[in-house]
């Protein structure tokens, strides 16, 4: 992508944005730089989280946070290095998550299935506690990335679908107890989509790739990260529940119903 000249605004507020080495995440903390916002970028991968510091303006405009997030200690010390100018985040975008494979429940890895816990649940909530006093300081909000999977099981989406209905809840959660601090909670939830969010559920199929998206139109990046963008513009007395999003191309099918073959 082409550096992103940031807006000049005083003062700028500070974003926090997991998983920002790619995808939404990556589209999402260009965008908000764009509205003049400082961001604080998580991720696993040093390389690309410099690569971002270099095309938003360096250091002065974001500050990257290199760790696991489903590593708790590394999250603290994580959050407890961030300098003074950086602390006061305001806005946490819990972007960080994944999806490992496509099969039936009864074909799966089971680690795979402890890894999308321990991300997109484990992590999500971890970080969110951690980050909770200073955003009720701020009166701040928080935007939790879901999936159309959160409302709409289909075959393969097992515990990735549980994670994601887990993110929805707890969104709702959320909004149950910080409602009286002020503090907006809104949960994301995009349909088809095109990242490398699939190619690490395939295992790097490239084809599977080009299969899944092919003649579809899917969902960019760019598209979420617009949607990020109004909802944090909005006015501090406006909260947006949640935001369900699909590409034209995509809508639902009749029930499945598996049918006896007669003997």
């Amino acid at each position: 992508m082409s550096n992103i000249a940031p807006n000049t605004a005083t003062n700028p507020k500070t974003a926090m944005v997991t998983g920002a080495t790619s995808g939404f995440g990556d589209a999402i903390a260009r965008r908000l730089v764009a509205e003049g916002w400082r961001i604080v970028a998580t991720g696993r991968r040093q390389d690309r989280l410099d690569a971002l510091v270099e095309a938003l303006g360096g250091p002065a405009v974001v500050h990257p946070l290199c760790f696991d997030i489903r590593d708790e200690e590394a999250t603290r010390a994580a959050l407890a290095s961030l300098p003074a100018e950086f602390a006061d985040i305001s806005v946490l975008v819990n972007n960080a998550g994944l999806a490992l494979g496509t099969g039936a429940a009864q074909d799966c890895d089971l680690d795979q299935w402890r890894t999308m816990i321990d991300t997109n649940v484990t992590g999500l909530v971890t970080i969110t506690r951690l980050l909770l006093d200073r955003l009720i300081a701020r009166r701040g909000l928080i935007v939790n990335l879901a999936s159309v999977a959160s409302n709409w099981p289909y075959p393969g989406g097992n515990v990735y679908g549980g994670t994601k209905a887990f993110v929805k809840q707890f969104s709702l959660g959320l909004r149950c107890d910080l409602s009286a601090q002020g503090v907006r909670v809104t949960s994301i939830e995009p349909g088809l989509s095109e990242s490398e969010f699939t190619l690490v559920r395939t295992g790097g199929d490239k084809a599977a790739y080009d299969a899944l998206y092919a003649g579809a139109n899917p969902l960019q990046p760019e598209d979420i990260a617009e949607t990020v963008r109004w909802v944090v513009s909005l006015p501090p007395h406006v909260n947006i529940n949640s935001v369900e999003i699909m590409p034209v191309s995509q809508s639902w099918s009749p029930f499945k119903i598996h049918r006896e073959t007669p003997a």
